[in-house]
């Protein structure tokens, strides 16, 4: 009941009637729509503490010294 959604191409390989969607568009909708009903997605890092998966380490090549 926590009202999560999930979006990808998996899901969904149209974005409307006869266009292919891109991953891109199906994520700007999805927020587009969370917005609309007054909510804010979670952030990558918000979304995997909710499901219980660890955090994701920065690659060396982008870790601050």
């Amino acid at each position: 009941m926590g009202g999560h959604i999930r979006v990808g191409l998996e899901d969904n390989n149209y974005y409307a009637r006869g266009k292919l969607a891109k991953n891109e568009e199906l994520v700007a909708r999805a927020v587009r729509i969370i917005r609309e009903l007054g909510a804010e997605p979670a952030t990558p890092a918000e979304a995997r503490e909710m499901v219980g998966l660890a955090a994701v380490a920065k690659p060396a090549r982008f870790a601050h010294a």
